[in-house]
């Protein structure tokens, strides 16, 4: 019987959902998988996307560790596409590759001075909170007044690890250098920013209803934001999640810190609705000094208008989380605009001519761009590979499939790659750290010392 062999390229949700769905899928052919990941730990977003504190969440985790336990996905972390691995050595080894590498770099935000000292995307910031390997292992927190750009669960995300006490967060799995510099953080005051109404938002109520249970944070609302149309209205009678949004603002509404009227906490959270940023102002040193931003109101149908009225809110720092956009990978077709690898329904096509690439597909963000929940992933993958199945007669055809030749091929390159076994080893060692402290784990964090713990050198 014909062996497919098929390399993924991102061990994150999307790449592992796609490996296990087509090896439980019904076809006339055996499948052998290989799993390709840049870090050295596999997970993806779930592990260096998701805040600490959201433990509920991480539990996508043990969903995916039962697949990668099973034994029938090999996994060759510390390897970077078009770097270690090019698209032309997955044609010479593997009958086709599937690209699930998400999207994790900052979408813009295009007005005036948001390139200033002191402005920042919420990806890198989450991928500094939660340990990442690639970015610096300390973040400039000197503010004491922050503003947020966005009404997503990102947007919340990092709003609650700005105003959060660093000690509430000693229970999880953060690492040493975030505990230390949030501890240090001066923040009193944390903005919020939307440009629709509370009615609109695009975050859920459980992430919504954990900033009312932060310690010693007084949640701000204006009651000026709540002035409802008709189509606000007819979202709160008729959508489940909009009405239970609506019943945590309202009542927020009747605490003492509603409208800024001064709460007894140290720090505030503020949530301003129908604001639409226009300009970040800069000191005389070209750092952040102000948010400029403009009042809209509803259009009647569930848009915005502008209305021409400007306000300003101090602020030493800003953060746009206004979404993630996908990046290029070497040799394989990508549509600048929207960040995404050219597919229909997965099949990859060139960027010119809407033609089909051969034995190339897509998965996950990097397919349909950043958006739905971690579940949607699943659906997605689903139609990637019934296309993979029924597109047999247009495999590539590979010099040597032999799944010796990929550890022959990165041992060549001086490739120092991680595998499942070296994925148990920094799992055990990371949750030992954590142990002496009642903690799940306490993620190391500097690559290097990853791949020596993975590898056991």
């Amino acid at each position: 019987m014909t062996t497919l062999r098929l390399a993924i390229v991102g061990a994150g949700p999307a790449g592992i959902y796609a490996a296990d769905i087509l090896l439980k899928a019904e076809r006339a052919f055996n499948v052998s998988i290989d799993l390709f990941e840049q870090l050295p730990a596999p997970y993806g977003l779930v592990r260096y996307g998701v805040a600490p504190d959201h433990p509920r969440i991480k539990g996508v985790i043990t969903a995916l560790r039962d697949v990668l336990d099973r034994g029938d996905i090999r996994i060759f972390g510390n390897v970077e596409f078009g770097r270690d691995i090019t698209l032309a050595d997955l044609k010479k080894h593997y009958h086709a590759v599937v690209f699930a590498t998400g999207a994790i770099k900052d979408a813009d935000l295009a007005i005036p001075g948001i390139d200033a000292d002191g402005s920042y995307g919420a990806a890198d910031f989450v991928s500094w909170f939660d340990g990442h390997p690639d970015v610096p292992r300390t973040w400039p927190l000197e503010a004491e007044s922050v503003a947020v750009i966005g009404n997503g669960n990102v947007a919340l995300d990092i709003s609650r690890m700005l105003a959060k006490h660093a000690d509430d967060l000693l229970p999880t799995e953060i690492p040493a250098n975030v505990y230390e510099g949030l501890k240090a953080s001066p923040v009193t005051d944390v903005h919020v920013f939307g440009r629709r109404g509370p009615a609109q938002v695009k975050f859920t109520p459980l992430e919504l209803r954990e900033l009312g249970e932060l310690n010693d944070v007084d949640m701000v609302v204006y009651d000026e934001d709540f002035d409802y149309d008709a189509a606000s209205l007819d979202a709160i009678a008729n959508n489940k999640q909009v009405k239970v949004i609506d019943r945590i603002l309202q009542q927020w509404r009747t605490r003492p810190s509603a409208n800024n009227a001064g709460g007894e906490a140290s720090r505030r959270l503020h949530l301003h609705f129908w604001a639409a940023p226009v300009e970040v102002k800069t000191d005389d040193e070209g750092k952040v000094s102000a948010l400029v931003y403009e009042r809209t109101r509803p259009d009647g149908e569930g848009g915005v208008v502008r209305t021409g009225e400007m306000r300003e809110v101090p602020i030493q720092s800003i953060y746009r989380a206004v979404g993630y956009f996908g990046s290029p990978l070497a040799d394989v077709p990508f549509d600048e605009r929207h960040g995404v690898i050219p597919n229909h329904e997965g099949q990859v096509l060139r960027a010119d001519s809407n033609e089909r690439v051969p034995g190339v597909y897509a998965t996950g963000w990097i397919k349909r761009g950043p958006v739905g929940l971690i579940g949607h992933t699943k659906s997605d993958a689903m139609e990637t590979v019934r296309h993979i199945i029924n597109d047999q007669g247009s495999w590539w055809q590979p010099v040597d499939p032999s799944e010796a030749a990929i550890p022959a091929l990165l041992a060549e390159r001086g490739v120092r790659w991680t595998d499942l076994e070296g994925w148990h080893r920094l799992d055990q060692h990371e949750m030992s750290l954590g142990e002496p402290e009642g903690r799940a784990r306490v993620k190391v964090v500097p690559r290097d010392e990853m791949v020596s713990i993975s590898r056991a050198e």
